[in-house]
């Protein structure tokens, strides 16, 4: 699969899968007798999970070191299992913050009903 098919599949530009390739964030890709890079299933796998953690709002740097381990081998699976943990610890407090602000804003709305004498 080349690079355009990749990005529609995974979610990312093209313009992003190559800087995560230059960053060193991806496994090695192999390339078509014309120079074409040729994207693997395991590949696209990885660039989902990475456009899941930047979506998510893991650091770059942190991402760049995930994937450093990936590089490493099954040795360092459980440092990858913490960095994930780590990682969704922070999302959970994002999420109950994120929840706290939709109560407050539906609070509000509701209220601005009221004033306008709307029923909701």
């Amino acid at each position: 699969m080349k690079i355009a098919e990749a990005a529609r599949e995974c979610g990312l530009t093209v313009h992003t899968i190559r800087f995560y390739e230059k960053a060193g964030m991806l496994p090695e890709i192999a390339r078509s007798d014309d120079g074409h890079r040729q994207f693997s299933r395991e590949i696209l796998e990885w660039l989902t999970l990475l456009a899941s953690l930047r979506a998510t709002g893991m650091p770059m740097k942190t991402m760049q070191h995930f994937a450093g381990l990936y590089r490493q081998g099954d040795a360092t699976v459980p440092e990858r299992k913490a960095v994930l943990g780590d990682h969704a610890q922070h999302l959970e407090v994002q999420q109950m913050q994120l929840s706290r602000c939709r109560k407050l804003l539906a609070q509000k709305r509701a209220r601005y009903d009221e004033i306008m004498g709307e029923t909701p």
